[in-house]
């Protein structure tokens, strides 16, 4: 199964947040390393025009077999015009791509095993798509919603906000570790939710996601914590 791996250099909340250290090595690097180790994944790609980013990835034993052009690396470009530019290319070239998984560089904490779990996963039940998730804090009846005013309001109508929290169903928050696709269904739809998607379930402390400097200061912490 290919693996990509999106990194742009242009991040905004975090400034070069994927060749930023933490936990003693670029953030990129445990994402890399983790996919390496994976039984699943057959050959693994970053994606990025960013020339620092691509030597890192390289020097930790990704391929870069060309750079992702300008206009899919802006903040508006949309990354599933990126990973099927960065699969056609494949093609093109002679790689025959009929499954994919995509791994976020901001989840530094999922592991080889997870990779590996959510490919099973996705062998095992015939997916349209694996997701990755975890369960949220609170239920959707307690999320709202405020105007310009500051009044609040249901966010989900219909919806009894006045249970105990272990009265509510569970409900799940994709986090961006791992994701796998079907690609000819991916390309066609250009969705990552169809009737046949199944989510794959990682506990909290695996699944923070650095979009923020207060993500990168917890992660951080718990890489000292963990002794990673």
């Amino acid at each position: 199964m290919l693996g990509i791996i999106p990194a742009r250099g242009g991040s905004k909340g975090v400034p070069r947040k994927n060749v930023r250290k933490i936990g003693g090595k670029p953030l990129i690097a445990h994402t890399i390393e983790a996919a390496l180790a994976t039984k699943g994944i057959t050959r693994l790609v970053v994606s990025t025009e960013d020339e620092e980013i691509a030597d890192v990835a390289r020097a930790y034993g990704a391929e870069i077999p060309f750079m992702r052009p300008q206009e899919l690396a802006t903040d508006t470009s949309s990354v599933i015009d990126t990973y099927i530019y960065t699969i056609e290319q494949l093609k093109a070239e002679g790689e025959k791509v009929d499954e994919f998984a995509i791994m976020q560089a901001t989840s530094p904490f999922r592991t080889t095993q997870d990779i590996d779990a959510a490919i099973e996963l996705f062998h095992k039940k015939s997916a349209d798509s694996v997701i990755s998730v975890v369960e949220t804090e609170h239920p959707l009846a307690w999320i709202k919603t405020m105007d310009g005013q500051g009044r609040l309001a249901h966010a989900v109508q219909g919806l009894d906000a006045l249970k105990n929290r272990q009265a509510y169903p569970k409900y799940f928050l994709p986090q961006g570790a791992v994701y796998v696709f079907n690609y000819d269904l991916f390309r066609r739809t250009r969705e990552y939710w169809h009737p046949n998607t199944y989510g794959y379930k990682m506990p909290a402390e695996r699944s923070v996601d650095i979009d923020t400097p207060l993500d990168f200061e917890f992660a951080t912490f718990l890489f000292e914590k963990m002794g990673r």
